[in-house]
């Protein structure tokens, strides 16, 4: 069954901005590839941690939310933890009252659909 999943991960920020790049779009081919659509994508840019990890204060925010089947989720949480260039990540499953506010949030804060856009660009 194919449910709305949102994740967000810290990339540690040793990374240049074109690694960040690429392993941004090694995990949207990797969601991509495994039958995903992308519902949203937003990069928050560095920011600063609630407290240090692996001795970093700093990170590189990156958001997705996406529709995929409910099995894939462990296979991307994997991949998450294999990455060293992942601090953290999290990732909920979306019910009804969590699509809603994440539309509400996106049309309060004027995001547009960079998914969409991207490909009308392409």
């Amino acid at each position: 069954m194919v449910n709305q999943y949102e994740t967000v991960f810290i990339l540690t920020p040793v990374l240049s901005e074109d690694q960040v790049k690429e392993a941004v779009k090694d995990y949207e081919k990797l969601i991509t590839d495994n039958g995903g659509e992308f519902v949203n994508q937003e990069n928050w840019g560095m920011r600063k941690l609630a407290y240090p990890i692996q001795k970093k204060s700093t990170g590189f925010y990156n958001l997705f939310e996406f529709r995929v089947e409910g099995s894939f989720i462990e296979k991307l949480e994997v991949q998450f933890i294999r990455d060293e260039r992942v601090l953290r990540f999290l990732t909920v499953k979306l019910d009804k009252h969590g699509i809603a506010y994440s539309e509400k949030r996106r049309k309060k804060a004027g995001i547009k659909n960079e998914v969409k856009e991207k490909s009308n660009k392409a």
